[in-house]
């Protein structure tokens, strides 16, 4: 018997060749002039209707901007039968956004580990293979807006040349704009289907802001890459399409079946099933009862009388739910490569949760807006989901790192020491001063406590919860713990974060420096489980004991061991005296030791990573101290700062500069 193979035989076409003087052709021409009159003339059609148009739904302002005539011509030549593709989108306000927003997202894009094989991604532009991404930042430095869209057709992996049908596209979109664009483009191979990042500069070819119109973005652009895909694989066949919708009749998540019974359903969200025997349905018509009796299983659908389902209104939200779960699950799994460990999701209102393990693995949960996600496998033996905020660098928690986890949404204790000492919703600084002196302790500086609460209260003030009255004396709501917690929430996402070592607890063990084993070594390891981080950092703390030993640190008694004392002082002043020496090399400045309580100041020149934590490098011309780093000063890089060093803790003040 043979073994033949002739029913895998298929015919695909060539990819389509670049017209010469494209976007110059009869229909092109039309397109651009119309596309330059649609804005006025729309806002003209649509002046007698309603604020959203004549029950379309739509914004006001939907059809403003280029592209909304091409995308009523968009998709007029498909069919059911035509390729899929999906497009996110995304326009980001640039003077609304965080100054490093676009430099992110640029870095975001080409990191490690996106290319086909592993590599680093490659960025690409319309005319060539590796775009100067530092050159299309300053471009984009002084632009109102840019796009940025991901584009991923259902059958990328097909598309083997992902950058030829990207630029193609562009080139059809600058067609239906008629302008030219300004972009750069990333491939991602790092998912189970490769996608393209693209990011369009918000001018157009004549140094304009670049509007494009609403259902452009919705639905013309997206039109558009499915005809493309559609050209270049030809048509789906019917096998392709049953097999894919069979897939999603038992699948929890929104899928293009529960779609199709939103828009069958009536006013009262009751679908009929006689409403499947009309012939764009017939086909499909086991599949949705299928669909309806999986969705009845999960509570999210009744037969209320025979051929009548009603669909739950919360149907969408759960099953979209669902599936980010499923998504959540699927990736921590991947991260823990198949060990047996239990899996949660970091929640930031567990009653004030605290996580502490290693970073086993990290991403991006939303690519468009580059908020990252950590697996962490806790001390506990778990394994956690933690969902990072916006403003929280990917880059700054390495593979292997220890970090710690809480929820932010407490309230703090300096609002509520403000809270509590207003009178008539005004405080007083002052007043706050001589409570402090009456109740001064050893080391706790009154005038520092009150500085404290200031600056704090300045961060109010800008959010606009507080008022500034006069110099030294605040307008304050009666309800300002609960209004700074929401504010915390809002800022923070609900999740902070610490660093706790940047090195690998193997990396510990044998090492000058005050490390994360060696507090738990003073702690006793408390906590830790047997499973996974929990049980090798047991055996690593075996490691780290006897390495203390060695350097006179510490002393074996049986099976108990004495630790030194002051170990983490004396560990981490071993460590900042070598490098100390080491920069005083570099730079041929002298080193000034920073003692208990000392106020100094200087040039904010670099931060150094050192084992017992990040320091940040002053320079005051003639010498240099070493201060405890915090995330506040990194903005302040070249500027002159004060700190005062107390106990474990710093305190970072910015200083007037000096002008002429």
């Amino acid at each position: 018997m043979t073994n033949r193979r002739d029913d895998d035989f298929r015919i695909r076409p060539n990819p389509p060749k670049a017209p010469k003087n494209r976007g110059q052709g009869f229909v092109s021409k039309v397109l651009k002039q119309a596309g330059k009159a649609s804005s006025g003339k729309s806002s003209m059609r649509r002046a007698g209707g309603s604020g959203k148009g004549a029950g379309t739904g739509q914004r006001p302002g939907w059809r403003l901007g280029r592209g909304h005539t091409a995308a009523r011509f968009a998709g007029a030549k498909l069919t059911p039968m035509s390729r899929r593709v999906t497009i996110k989108t995304l326009l980001v306000n640039q003077q609304r956004a965080s100054p490093q927003s676009l430099a992110k997202h640029l870095r975001y894009i080409e990191r490690d580990g996106v290319g086909r094989d592993g590599e680093p991604g490659q960025a690409y532009g319309p005319q060539t293979n590796e775009a100067d991404l530092d050159a299309f930042k300053e471009r984009c430095a002084d632009d109102r807006h840019h796009f940025r869209f991901i584009l991923s057709p259902e059958d990328g992996a097909e598309l083997e040349d992902l950058s030829t049908y990207a630029r193609h596209l562009m080139g059809r979109m600058e067609a239906d704009l008629g302008t030219g664009l300004d972009w750069v483009a990333v491939n991602h191979w790092n998912t189970d289907n490769p996608h393209a990042h693209i990011v369009v500069r918000g001018r157009d070819d004549t140094g304009k802001d670049l509007i494009i119109a609403g259902d452009y973005i919705a639905d013309g652009f997206r039109h558009r890459a499915a005809e493309l895909a559609t050209e270049w694989l030809g048509p789906r066949t019917e096998l392709e399409i049953q097999q894919a919708l069979q897939r999603e009749v038992e699948q929890e998540r929104w899928t293009s079946l529960d779609r199709t019974l939103k828009r069958e359903a009536d006013d009262e969200g009751q679908v009929q099933i006689e409403r499947f025997n009309e012939p764009k349905l017939q086909r499909q018509r086991l599949l949705l009862i299928g669909r309806l009796q999986h969705l009845q299983r999960m509570g999210l659908a009744d037969e209320t009388q025979p051929g009548t389902w009603a669909v739950h209104a919360d149907a969408e939200k759960t099953l979209r739910a669902l599936g980010e779960r499923d998504d959540i699950i699927s990736t921590m799994q991947r991260a823990m490569r198949g060990e047996p460990r239990e899996l949660a999701v970091f929640e930031p209102s567990d009653g004030g949760r605290t996580i502490i393990g290693r970073v086993a693995a990290k991403g991006l949960a939303d690519e468009l807006r580059d908020r990252g996600y950590l697996i962490i496998d806790g001390v506990n033996g778990k394994a956690h989901y933690v969902a990072l905020n916006a403003r929280d660098e990917l880059a700054n928690y390495p593979a292997g790192a220890v970090v710690e986890v809480r929820g932010s949404a407490e309230v703090r204790a300096a609002d509520k020491n403000i809270a509590e000492l207003a009178s008539d919703c005004l405080y007083r600084t002052d007043h706050h001063l001589a409570i402090e002196q009456g109740r001064a302790k050893a080391g706790r500086d009154p005038q520092e406590v009150v500085a404290a609460h200031v600056r704090r209260l300045e961060a109010l003030r800008r959010a606009g919860i507080v008022e500034r009255v006069a110099e030294g004396l605040w307008k304050v709501p009666n309800d300002l713990p609960e209004r700074g917690r929401q504010y915390d929430a809002r800022r923070l996402g609900g999740v902070a974060m610490e660093l706790k070592s940047h090195l690998p607890i193997e990396r510990q063990a044998r090492v000058i420096g005050a490390t994360w084993l060696d507090q738990q070594l003073i702690g006793g390891g408390k906590g830790l489980g047997d499973l996974g981080f929990g049980g090798e950092t047991k055996e690593a703390l075996q490691q780290r004991a006897d390495f203390l030993v060695e350097q006179g640190l510490a002393e074996r008694r049986g099976k108990r061991v004495i630790l030194a004392r002051n170990l983490l002082g004396t560990l981490r002043n071993r460590e900042l005296a070598q490098a100390a020496k080491n920069i005083a090399a570099e730079t041929g400045l002298e080193h000034r030791p920073v003692a208990e309580g000392q106020r100094v100041a200087g040039i904010y020149r670099r931060s150094v990573m050192l084992v017992s934590g990040r320091y940040a490098m002053l320079d005051d011309g003639m010498g240099f101290s070493l201060v405890p780093w915090k995330p506040v000063i990194e903005q302040r890089l070249g500027q002159q700062l004060a700190a005062t060093v107390r106990g474990s803790g710093v305190t970072w003040r910015v200083e007037r500069q000096l002008g002429i």
